[in-house]
This record gives structure tokens, C-alpha cells and sequence, in this order.
């Protein structure tokens, strides 16, 4: 019985291709690529031999040795495909911590192919498997039958290993994979009653070509400029990570001075520079043996994710990183200086956290310079950053419960000898974390757009106190109010803020509306209309936080300020005598603009004089 070997070169020619265009792809870097690799090559090779084989038959008698060699081949090959997809999936779900943590799953999941490997080894003498008849024409053993038993035990196993771990996939994506397992089920049958019909690997090919379509998608998981995975496949894993208890430590490396180095080099040489430190770090890794993923997050921050069994080597490695990048690289003949952190965060034991982990990694840019390993269980704040993942609900609710206070910071005037304004702050209590840092609420406020609620919330209570009792009593001129750079740019900002001081009948004279260098800086037309309308209002300006940005004085020159509040970074003269000369002169600069100062941070009389 001759059988259809037409399916087979289609199949072989599909492989080949595969085979080519991933190698082209360049997805051949890590765990999950690699089993996707070996699973191409097994089929491609068991493709190959069935072809040697099938042909050998036709042949007729004679060529026995050749016979035995392809036929094994195939067999071995063919019946392997299988157990190597179950070892893309332990891949592609990252769970090989649960067969290194249970023996009895290990010895299992092997078991089964540990026997058809001795059954192939033993049957040129037992004939057990399979055999050359007289004719020297293959003929199927009595133990055959096992082979087919040793795929349904890895089909069902593949297939209840899956449905265990759905929850890591998209709909699309689990049924891409699951599809394998019902394919094989349905074709394996097809041949085992038409022993003509030659479609196992056809049928194979074609479920691998669009696994690699579909799932092994490089334009979704890895950096163009480094080769590395990028952050979508980061926080993806980690996420799997989480929901799988999959223990992990993380060499975090940032670029401190990324920008700087960015606009000295520019796009294309920033690219080539970015390329040569993953290449150190791909070098790395394999020296080290560790077969760790690696990432490109963007910024000049990469990742290096060393899975539990590599934990020893963690600390050796991000040494290496740190020693590796001290130097400098060498680019275009120029040496170029890297100002760099390295950090060692374990997940989820350090941070359990994924927004909490993102959050951590960029804030390592603000901390201070030491050239040597950091590690997130010293530096991290759990309560800080639980505070970042829940604040826009946190400030939701506050709003709602009015849990938002304004406290009112009082002025002194050195000329007058009282206080005769006061600063109104705003402070955020909540029942779970306590008092809120505005520097933790304010710039998520910005991002979300809250901060127009709590703007108008400040001014409106701001109104009410100028209109009550107690502020009489105090016998202060003005209350100073914080403007954000989103407020700015409002477009009804000033006819919001005229018509809250219309309801409470305040004086425009009574409010000063303070803006922040950095709102300064921006010089659309929005922010500026706001300006002169709320001035030609009666309502003055003062600006916030001088001296703490780049400071612009024909910016300064040019907005209706009423007043200049200097940074408690001046007061600071003691240790630093070029710092009064800057003092001095500032204030002279100041005053001959007409405009009034406020100094903050004077705590002592020593300060004050």
C-alpha cells in the first residue's frame, strides 16, 4: 500500500520557510523564542525523514540500513513534536517553577518519553515498534499502538495544562494554541484508520505557521533598536508572573543621565549607543549562564528578570552591570560617560506590586548617585506607592466625602511688623493612609483631570473664609492661592474664579493667584489670555518657587506679576557665600521691577536678618 507523500513536502516546504523567516525575524533570544524554535526544527526534521522514508519504500526491496535510519528518525522526531509544544507552553506561560518545584509532575510529564525513547532504542532487536518485513517494506510492530497512546497522554496533558493557565491569554491567543491539541487528536485518527493519508505534519506545519503569525508576533514583544523584549512584554510577564506565584529578581538599570547623552548624540547615534549596551548585557547573560530575559523599557531603562533558579548569581550580575558601564562606551570615537543606577527588586517578595513595580523602577532616577548595587528592599516604601495605585479613587472619594481640607500658611511683612497675608494649602486626609503629601496627589490629580474639580473646591473655600468672621478678626489684606500649569491652560479659568468671588461678594484685592515656574515657562496663548483678564479684574500674581527651575528673567519681565516668592534654596548662605551674592543681587533685581518678595523657609531670626 502506497502512501500520499504530497502532504509531506508541502509540509517540509512550509517548515523550511518558517524556519527562515523566524531566524530572520530574529526571534531566536530567549526561552519562550527558543522552544518555538525546537518545536520547527523537531517537525521539520521528522518532515524531512518521512520524505526519505516514503521514498526509500517505493524503492521496493533492498536499502534496509537507510530504511531503519529514516523510519527511526521520523518516528523519534514525529512523537517528539508533541512533548516539545507541552515545553513551548511551559514557556509561553512561564511557569517553569511549578515543574522544578514538583518532582512527581517532573517525573510524569517525562515518564511517558522516557519509555518511547527505550522502546525505540530496543526495537531493532524486539521489532516492538515497527519492522521490515520480508520485502523489506516497513510494517507496523504490535507495540505500535503505544505511540498513539503516548500522544493522547501529552495532547490531554497539553490540552489540561492550558485550560489551567487560560486566564494568562486573550481569547484569541488561547484558542490559537489550544487548537493544536484537537488538530493532532482529529488528524492522528484519520491516519490511524487511512494509513495512505500522510497529513499528520502537514496539518502540523500549518498550526505552527500560524502560532508564529498570531502569537510570535517580534513587532509586539521585542525593542527594534536593542533586540530586547520591550515593555509591553514585561509587563505582560510580570503580570503572569504574579498570577502564577512565579518567584523573580530583577536587576533594574536606568541611565540617569539618558536626556543629557540623548541631545548630545542625537536619534540615530543614541540608537547605536543603546544597541552596544544591550549587546554588553546579551554578553552578560551568557557568560554568566544565567538565561535571563532581558528588556528595553525606553528612557535608558533595562531590565534583567533571573528566574529562581539563577537566584545565587543575581547580586554577581548586577555587579558586573555596574563595573561594565563605569568606563563609559566608546562611540564614534568619542567616550561616552553613563551616570547609571542599578537596583535589585525580588518580585513579589520586595514589590507584588505591577503599577507599583513600573513606579518604582522610574522613580530610581531620583535617587542619589552612589555607583554601586542598590536594593529595593532598602529604598522601597510600600505604603508610598499603594497610595500611587489607589490615589485617583482616593481623590475621587475625597472629593465626594469633602475629606479635602485648606489650611492657610500665615505671611510675615518685614515692613509692616505683622502678618498681613497667609498662603492657603491644601492637605488631603485619608481614613486608610493618613495625611496625603500634595506631592503625591497633585501631579495625579494633573494627570487625570481632577485637578479642575479640586481648583474650584480650593477657590470656592478660599472665597468662604474671606467672607467670614474669622478672616475679618485676623486682619489680613490677601490669600495667596496656588494655581497648577493645568489650570492655566483652562479656558474658563478666569470666569470660573470672577464668578466665585462675585457669589461670595470677595474683593478681587483679596486674592493672589500664585503660578509656578514651570506654568510660567509655558507661553500659550490660553495661560496668558487667563493672565490679563483676571489682572484688568483687580486680581494680582505672584510667582512660586523662584530660583528652582531655569529661570527665565525676560519671562518673568514680561507676566503681570505682583510678586516673587523665593525658594528656601536662598536662604542657604552660610556654607555657600557665592549663594548671598546671588541673594543680593536677585532681591535688588527684584525690587527695581517694582514687584514685592517673599522669602520661604526663614525659621530662625539668624535667617530672617
Amino acid at each position: 500500500m502506497e502512501k500520499i507523500v504530497y502532504f509531506d513536502y508541502c509540509a517540509f516546504i512550509l517548515l523550511l520557510v518558517l524556519l527562515v523567516t523566524t531566524i530572520y525575524r530574529k526571534m531566536i533570544r530567549g526561552k519562550l523564542n527558543q522552544f518555538f524554535l525546537f518545536v520547527i526544527v523537531v517537525t521539520l526534521v521528522a518532515a524531512t525523514a518521512d520524505v526519505c522514508a516514503l521514498n526509500l519504500d517505493r524503492l521496493g526491496a533492498g536499502n534496509i540500513l537507510a530504511k531503519h535510519i529514516a523510519h527511526s528518525v521520523y518516528l523519534l522526531a514525529h512523537n517528539s513534536t508533541i512533548p516539545f509544544y507541552i515545553l513551548y507552553l511551559f514557556a509561553i506561560t512561564d511557569t517553569w517553577h511549578v515543574l522544578h518545584k514538583k518532582r512527581w509532575l517532573r517525573f510524569t510529564v517525562a515518564l511517558p518519553y522516557g519509555i518511547m525513547l527505550i522502546f525505540m532504542a530496543v526495537n531493532p532487536f524486539t521489532n516492538f515498534i515497527y519492522y521490515l518485513d520480508a520485502n523489506d517494506a516497513y510494517t507496523r510492530g504490535s507495540g505500535f499502538i503505544f505511540l498513539y497512546v503516548l500522544s493522547a497522554f501529552y495532547v490531554l496533558y497539553g490540552f489540561l495544562y492550558l485550560w489551567r493557565f487560560r486566564t494568562l491569554f486573550s481569547a484569541p491567543r488561547f484558542y490559537i494554541l489550544l487548537s493544536m491539541f484537537p488538530l493532532m487528536m482529529i488528524v492522528a485518527a484519520i491516519q490511524f484508520f487511512f494509513p495512505r493519508m500522510v497529513l499528520e505534519l502537514f496539518v502540523g506545519a500549518i498550526a505552527l505557521t500560524y502560532i508564529s503569525m498570531m502569537i510570535q508576533r517580534p513587532e509586539e514583544l521585542v525593542n527594534n533598536h536593542t533586540g530586547l523584549l520591550k515593555l509591553s512584554a514585561y509587563v505582560k510577564n510580570m503580570q503572569n508572573s504574579s498570577i502564577t506565584k512565579k518567584p523573580m529578581e530583577i536587576i533594574m538599570l536606568n541611565i540617569i543621565n539618558y536626556q543629557v547623552v540623548f541631545d548630545m548624540l542625537g536619534y540615530d547615534s543614541m540608537n547605536r549607543l543603546l544597541r552596544s549596551i544591550a549587546n554588553q548585557l546579551n554578553a552578560l547573560n551568557r557568560n554568566q549562564h544565567i538565561n535571563a530575559e532581558l528588556y528595553y523599557l525606553g528612557q535608558g531603562k533595562f531590565r534583567i528578570v533571573i528566574d529562581n533558579q539563577h537566584f545565587g548569581q543575581t547580586s554577581e550580575t548586577a555587579r558586573l552591570v555596574c563595573r561594565a558601564l563605569k568606563p563609559g562606551i566608546l562611540l564614534n570615537q568619542m567616550e561616552i560617560s553613563l551616570v547609571a543606577h542599578v537596583c535589585i527588586a525580588r518580585y513579589p517578595e520586595d514589590i507584588s506590586d505591577i503599577d507599583a513595580l513600573l513606579a518604582f523602577g522610574n522613580d530610581l532616577n531620583n535617587k542619589p548617585y552612589t555607583g554601586e548595587v542598590l536594593y529595593a528592599s532598602d529604598i522601597f516604601k510600600k505604603e508610598h506607592y499603594d497610595i500611587m495605585r489607589d490615589i485617583d479613587r482616593i481623590m475621587e472619594q475625597a472629593l465626594a466625602d469633602h475629606s479635602f481640607e485648606v489650611y492657610y500658611q500665615p505671611i510675615y511683612s518685614v515692613d509692616e511688623q505683622r502678618f498681613n497675608s497667609a498662603e492657603a494649602l491644601l492637605r488631603l486626609k485619608n481614613e486608610k493612609y493618613g495625611f496625603i503629601s500634595p506631592e503625591i496627589f497633585i501631579p495625579a490629580a494633573e494627570k487625570s483631570g481632577a485637578i479642575h474639580k479640586i481648583g474650584a473646591f480650593v477657590i470656592d473655600e478660599v472665597c468662604k473664609f474671606i467672607s467670614s468672621e474669622e478672616y475679618r478678626d485676623l486682619g489680613i489684606d490677601y490669600i495667596e492661592v496656588n494655581l497648577s500649569v493645568a489650570q492655566c491652560m483652562q479656558n474658563n479659568l478666569a470666569k470660573n474664579i470672577l464668578g466665585t468671588l462675585d457669589m461670595y461678594n470677595v474683593s478681587p484685592g483679596q486674592i493672589n493667584l500664585e503660578i509656578t515656574e514651570t506654568a510660567a515657562s509655558y507661553s500659550q496663548n490660553v495661560m496668558m489670555e487667563n493672565l490679563k483678564e483676571l489682572t484688568s479684574a483687580g486680581i494680582s500674581f505672584s510667582l512660586d518657587d523662584y530660583g528652582t527651575g531655569y529661570s527665565n528673567i525676560r519671562r518673568i519681565a514680561s507676566l503681570p506679576l505682583h510678586l516673587v516668592k523665593l525658594d528656601k534654596s536662598f536662604t542657604n548662605t552660610k556654607d555657600n557665600p557665592k549663594m548671598l551674592v546671588i541673594l543680593e543681587n536677585t532681591i535688588r533685581m527684584i525690587k527695581d521691577m517694582n514687584m514685592k518678595i517673599v522669602v520661604e523657609g526663614v525659621e530662625t531670626k539668624a535667617m530672617m536678618e
